[in-house]
């Protein structure tokens, strides 16, 4: 009879104090005690399966952004930016071309030295037929080779270079485009084709017209050939290869200045008519 007296008593007293412990029965501790493992036992797997877990996926993760750097490569030729930094090591790179390239260069910079001199001579007597038409015959030899170069460097192929230089180092160069658009071969191809016009207008008109024509023929190869000295200079001290397409061009420019410098001088346009 006590007890439905007592029980709803005792339940909000123990619910007040937070609860009850276990009662003080002989062997409860140390079974509570043994049977305290257990739970911690099933809780370590999940502990140690879960680094584990994370541990196999980052070289998976790793593995595919590594991959595709070797494989991203772009189809024809690709621009090379990266020249070697030590001047020696460029000019051993393409020994035999590059010191071609500075016995071309040097003879550029005295021919136009030359024909600067020349030009502050007393005028001479017309030259020779024969000679006069040398310069549309390199202005063509000129225009083949500008013409090839443009297509290697338009269609992204690999050029035919000879026993002698790295045509492809060049022309992969970022050297072979003029502001990063125009290829260096159109520019030439459309040189040579201009001062061509222009040789045929100062030969066979006369008058203002002509005289206009001898000296745009004169300004196109004096400037045709400073700007072959820069081009050449780059090869062997910045590149670190020498084309061989481009010191034939380089030369064939400076044969047309010098010539234009004897024969085509603008006082003497006057003289062709008599």
């Amino acid at each position: 009879m006590e007890i439905p007296q007592q029980f709803p008593d005792l339940i909000e007293k123990y619910l007040a104090q937070g609860g009850v412990d276990w009662p003080d029965i002989p062997g409860l501790a140390e079974a509570l005690a043994a049977a305290q493992p257990t739970p911690t036992m099933t809780s370590a797997p999940t502990a140690t399966t879960a680094p584990a877990s994370t541990s196999t996926t980052v070289p998976s993760t790793a593995t595919p952004s590594s991959a595709p750097t070797p494989t991203a490569t772009a189809p024809g030729l690709i621009l090379n930016t990266d020249p070697p930094a030590d001047l020696s090591t460029r000019l051993a790179h393409d020994l035999a071309g590059n010191a071609l390239a500075i016995v071309v260069l040097i003879g550029m910079v005295f021919s136009v030295a030359l024909a600067s001199a020349r030009l502050r001579r007393p005028v001479d007597p017309p030259v020779a037929v024969r000679r006069e038409w040398t310069i549309p015959v390199l202005c063509l030899i000129g225009f083949v080779i500008a013409g090839y170069l443009s297509y290697v460097e338009t269609a992204q192929v690999e050029a035919v270079c000879g026993p002698i230089g790295d045509c492809n180092t060049v022309q992969q160069s970022e050297y072979a485009q003029l502001f990063g658009l125009i290829p260096i071969g159109v520019l030439g191809l459309v040189g040579y084709v201009a001062i061509g016009i222009a040789w045929v207008v100062s030969r066979y008109s006369h008058g203002q017209f002509a005289e206009l024509a001898a000296w745009a023929l004169l300004g196109m190869t004096v400037f045709g050939t400073l700007f072959s000295i820069y081009l050449t200079f780059l090869e062997p001290f910045v590149i670190g290869a020498t084309c061989a397409w481009c010191l034939a061009s380089a030369v064939i420019m400076t044969a047309l200045m010098w010539l234009t410098a004897v024969s085509d001088r603008p006082d003497i346009v006057g003289n062709r008519g008599r």
